[in-house]
């Protein structure tokens, strides 16, 4: 599979055929206004929670395109109001589609949409399919529950925020890439703002002292998994 990063938790990932699109926030973000969000193809996007770093460019990439936006109810209703029209509401659950299984798995975190309207649940998403199996955790502190990952699927990567203070931070991702029994992360959700931005090396140290990888990618770099 290959990943491309565009940013804060914006990311694609080329699944077999299919292109995946998660958490579209490119134009509002300064750290990304090398991206054209106008090139971005996307079948899927997926939509961890309503807050407007992870939805801000989602309708015009959704309508662009026409991929089918998959995310919480409340998300997927507000992006009905707005226009898009191939979607999939979940709550946490199980579904089947083309690309292979996908379970919709909680998050500890908050959820709001652009408007002020509740957002549902936020939550992460993991996938298991016949090119490979992965989690993206959305945003989230450490939880008891990503023990459960290795009892649904045995992990090729995952997708954790690695920024702190709205997420888990370095030593507490540490930690969930033991619970999901993962050794290969790529890190997301860092540097946007000043709150959370990281030390790169030392970051990615922790990592290697626990004896796992973390790749930290940059901004319109696309890499192999």
């Amino acid at each position: 599979m290959k990943l491309t990063y565009y940013g804060h938790s914006c990311f694609s990932i080329e699944l077999g055929s299919k292109k995946m699109l998660f958490d579209p926030f490119i134009s509002g973000n300064e750290l990304a206004k090398g991206i054209d969000i106008d090139k971005i193809e996307a079948d899927y996007i997926f939509v961890s929670h309503g807050h407007s770093d992870h939805v801000g460019d989602l309708v015009e990439i959704a309508k662009r395109t026409g991929a089918i936006v998959i995310g919480a109810f409340e998300v997927i209703g507000w992006a009905q109001k707005n226009g898009v029209t191939d979607v999939h509401p979940m709550n946490f659950g199980t579904y089947n589609f083309e690309f292979g299984k996908l379970k919709f798995l909680p998050a500890s975190h908050s959820s709001s949409l652009p408007d002020g309207s509740y957002g549902g649940n936020p939550g992460g998403f993991l996938f298991i399919t016949d090119n490979g199996n992965f989690y993206y955790s959305g945003d989230t502190c450490l939880m008891m529950d990503m023990k459960l990952i290795p009892r649904y699927a045995k992990l090729d990567f995952a997708i954790m925020p690695v920024g702190g203070n709205f997420t888990m931070d370095a030593d507490d991702a540490v930690i969930a890439a033991e619970f999901i029994d993962c050794k290969k992360i790529v890190g997301v959700h860092f540097d946007t703002f000043g709150y959370i931005r990281i030390d790169h090396e030392a970051t990615k140290e922790k990592f290697r002292t626990a004896g796992r990888e973390l790749i930290l990618p940059q901004i319109g770099e696309t890499i192999s998994l």
